[in-house]
């Protein structure tokens, strides 16, 4: 297949998933979900779960895929499209990210955090422990320890990004509910990659990785904070042009955020970490308001439903055909409500949320989503877990996250909450 095919490949590539993800969105949107989740599902569907298996030849012209990874294979060309879409989306949620609203409620989204790190991790520590003696889900080369750390760490993760739609989807921003979940969500994450750069170290035997992961993370975060920031915000005025952001100004942004998603890759670390740090380093104001409106549509519209794609291509709920390995995937989703929206509800309660807000809390947490499938797909990647564990997590993550929306209107109902106050000295935001 020669260059100006594979063009022609990805634009069609293009055209089908925009389309189908808007047709499953529009119904996604009668059932109350927001585009985001239509999205990981219109992925899964694309796959060979479903395309696949009713169409296998069609899904294999439109979506070649080769394990060799020659030039015929879609990953030569959807994933980097696919990453630049979610560092980008990355790259706004850090612009919106509202630090003093997390500042306010720091006590209960610690409690919530860790409550929704520890019991999540806990379990599916004890579920790695079964997998790996009496099924194949995991690798021979992979080891018990790497098997639980992984797992454990699988579980305790929160759909960060995704979060912040649904809180915006659902008018919660800046209230009680979103912004414990959107604290607790961020030190959860944090933590979730601290783990996977730890099980990686042991996967690679050298664990000089892990203390380059952790150590560069730290020492980006900090000159991201405590050098760039303040630096963009003397310039910001250059950037002005009656009172909108020049031409210049989004090369800059633009730029910034491809060089902190490329450090934290080349140490190790997912590139959305550093988009996200990068955007929380953007000075308020003109700058984060201009930069969200002019790629907010591209990034949102375009590439991000490339990277929901691109993991449904990678999943094939067809390899769970056994009544054992189903009861495995249900141990799996039992767990991870349990873990996460039972013991973020219970964490909000003790520390004197009303018992709706904490319901509230709990259900928004217990959302897997986006950051989910990143890091599976970081495993399967790196052969830490197999293709049928990779499908019974997919299967998780699409359900704890549809199970959100619904479950949040039950629990908690519909109407208007309250919202934080906004700081006096700066500019309202919008959530994403």
């Amino acid at each position: 297949m020669n260059n100006v095919h594979l063009a022609v490949q990805f634009f069609l590539q293009i055209a089908v998933i925009l389309l189908f993800c808007r047709i499953v969105g529009a119904i996604a949107a009668r059932l109350g979900q927001p585009q985001v989740v239509a999205e990981m599902i219109a992925g899964v569907l694309l796959g060979p779960s479903l395309f696949g298996l009713l169409w296998p030849e069609a899904q294999q012209w439109l979506f070649p895929w080769d394990k060799a990874q020659t030039a015929r294979d879609t990953q030569c060309y959807l994933f980097p499209a696919s990453q630049l879409g979610l560092a980008l989306y990355m790259f706004i949620v850090g612009m919106e990210f509202r630090v003093d609203i997390v500042q306010r409620r720091l006590k209960s989204s610690i409690a919530v955090s860790l409550a929704g790190m520890v019991t999540p991790f806990v379990l599916g520590a004890a579920l790695a422990w079964v997998f790996y003696h009496h099924t194949d889900l995991f690798p021979k080369k992979t080891t018990l320890t790497e098997a639980m750390l992984f797992l454990g760490a699988s579980m305790c993760i929160t759909a960060f990004p995704m979060l912040a739609r649904i809180i915006h989807f659902k008018n919660l921003g800046g209230t009680t509910m979103g912004t414990v979940a959107i604290g607790a969500g961020a030190i959860d994450d944090a933590t979730a990659w601290a783990l996977l750069a730890v099980v990686l170290a042991s996967f690679d035997q050298n664990w000089s990785h892990a203390l380059t992961n952790i150590g560069g993370g730290i020492a980006y975060v900090t000159v991201a904070l405590v050098l760039i920031k303040p630096l963009l915000k003397r310039a910001e005025p250059l950037f002005n042009e009656d009172g909108m952001m020049s031409d210049g100004g989004l090369v800059v942004g633009l730029a910034l955020m491809a060089l902190g998603a490329w450090f934290t890759d080349m140490i190790g670390l997912h590139a959305v970490f550093g988009a996200f740090v990068m955007g929380c380093a953007m000075p308020r104001g003109m700058m984060t308001r201009d930069l969200t409106a002019r790629i907010q549509p591209l990034a949102v519209a375009l590439l991000l439903p490339l990277f929901f794609t691109y993991s449904g291509l990678n999943t094939k709920i067809g390899l769970l055909n056994t009544g054992f390995l189903w009861l495995m995937c249900a141990a799996v989703l039992v767990a991870a409500v349990l873990g996460k929206g039972v013991a973020c509800w219970l964490a909000a309660r003790a520390t004197g949320i009303s018992n709706r807000e904490a319901l509230g809390i709990g259900t928004l947490m217990n959302a897997r989503g986006l950051m989910e499938l990143i890091i599976i797909n970081i495993g399967l990647q790196r052969g830490v877990i197999s293709e049928g564990l990779f499908a019974t997590l997919v299967i998780m993550a699409v359900i704890t996250t549809l199970m959100a929306s619904p479950i949040f209107e039950r629990l908690v109902g519909t109407g208007t909450y309250k919202p934080e106050p906004e700081p006096a000295l700066e500019p309202e935001k919008r959530m994403v």
